[in-house]
């Protein structure tokens, strides 16, 4: 049987939930790097899907380089399948930093709290679609993390699958979970502060696309199918996997160019498999704090202690929440999306056994890695304690704590804003590798 690949690089968090929801439901896959696809490892050993999970597509596109990106096209227009989440369906999209595959583009947000938004949205979708399941409900719960959004155009074969239709109860904008709020709330302060929170900017928004690009396919989600305890996502999940990994005829999509519907000489033969069917199509819960140590080194226990640290000031001192058993929430300014990532790598690291490779890997960098940690540590923990003093002050004394010292200090931990640096990038990216080199074996 074939596997399906997940694009490691770039994806972080989001690399780990997809590869937990795969795992989970004992389908056949392997992680794949950005350099071995620009080496030509689809064309070698071409997958019966390829797996592009969230992140941000600039630097998926940039971890590719156009030798990669022209590799994933030219994998997709030979008849691979192409299926991508959040930054993966911005990867597939025509514009700067996209593949192409799809002819639409990423639409622009009139107000960036749009975009900062999370939690399930109901969705109208495309029931008898040989894409969709039959058991999904007429207006099924999917959930969203921080989503982008699609560019609909006119005059191209592009087939919308699903579309937001109003919030589920566990559904927050920035930082303000809209359930807790009294009816009314959001347009009463637009019509007081001239700022739009309500999310009715999402209704009628396409979310879930799916097409053709030479003898292959395309599909593009914004909603994260593989979110733990998603059942109706889940399902969703399972059944693309199956019925894109089948030929294009099995999946509602035309033949191929033999006419036949099976995959032609030279192209991926995914039809040869059939589909990878899960056995489990649910995602069993991520309960990243209570992971048991399944790597016992001292060095890494230590990281994760310190992480733990972080997290438990910040919720202590009102800037982080809960915002589920796998992520973090955060108050509208403070860098929780990177914390998190970090968070969730070392969690891993600590609850996986180690590989050979990651052994040596580990070796190399334990003692480099811990100095900067302590250096990290003792930096974020004097920013989380400033944005807190910042925030109490604000009403008496708005000037105490200067805004652009508070800049300065997180441009230095974490690098430029909707970006990566500083000592972050440089933690991040030691996990990122170790965490690769321990579930890739």
């Amino acid at each position: 049987m074939s596997t399906l690949h997940i694009l490691w690089d770039e994806s972080h968090v989001w690399g780990l939930l997809a590869w937990r929801a795969v795992e989970s439901m004992g389908l056949p896959y392997r992680l794949v790097r950005a350099q071995e696809i620009a080496d030509g490892l689809l064309s070698r050993n071409p997958p019966a899907l390829l797996l592009v999970p969230g992140g941000t597509a600039r630097l998926k596109a940039d971890a590719l380089g156009e030798a990669g990106m022209q590799a994933v096209r030219d994998y997709v227009a030979g008849g691979g399948s192409y299926l991508g989440f959040c930054g993966g369906a911005g990867l597939g999209l025509t514009g700067e930093h996209g593949l192409g595959l799809c002819p639409w583009s990423r639409a622009s947000f009139t107000d960036r709290m749009q975009h900062f938004v999370s939690g399930h949205v109901h969705a109208t979708v495309s029931a008898g679609h040989p894409l969709t399941p039959a058991a999904l409900p007429p207006e099924p719960a999917l959930p969203v993390w921080w989503p982008g959004r699609f560019a609909p155009e006119d005059g191209h074969d592009v087939e919308i699958l699903a579309r937001y239709t109003e919030p589920g109860s566990d559904f927050w904008v920035a930082d303000l979970p809209l359930d807790t709020l009294p009816p009314g709330t959001f347009a009463e302060w637009e019509d007081l502060y001239g700022i739009r929170l309500r999310p009715t900017f999402l209704a009628g928004q396409p979310c879930i696309l799916h097409g053709r690009y030479g003898a292959g396919s395309y599909t593009l989600s914004y909603t994260h199918l593989e979110t733990p305890e998603s059942p109706q996502a889940n399902l969703w999940l399972a059944h693309l996997v199956e019925r894109l990994t089948e030929s294009p005829s099995a999946s509602g999509c035309p033949a191929t160019p033999d006419g036949t519907g099976n995959a032609a000489s030279g192209d991926t033969g995914n039809a040869a498999y059939g589909g990878l069917r899960a056995a489990n199509p649910l995602v069993p819960a991520w309960e990243l704090d209570a992971l048991p140590a399944r790597w016992h080194d001292d060095g890494l226990l230590r990281a994760r202690a310190l992480f733990d640290d972080i997290v438990t000031i910040g919720i202590n001192h009102c800037l982080f929440f809960r915002r589920n058993s796998w992520l973090i929430g955060w108050r509208a300014g403070i860098p929780g999306a990177n914390l998190n990532n970090l968070h969730a790598a070392v969690c891993t690291a600590v609850s996986t056994p180690p590989t050979p490779a990651a052994e040596v890997y580990w070796h190399e960098r334990k003692a480099d890695f811990l100095d900067r940690l302590a250096l990290f540590h003792k930096g974020v923990t004097g920013y989380l304690l400033a944005e807190r003093l910042a925030m109490t002050l604000s009403k008496t004394f708005p000037e105490t704590v200067s805004r652009q010292s508070l800049k300065e200090q997180r441009a230095a931990l974490f690098g430029p804003p909707m970006a990566s640096g500083g000592l972050y990038a440089e933690l991040l990216d030691v996990l990122d590798r170790l965490v690769f080199l321990q579930l890739h074996g």
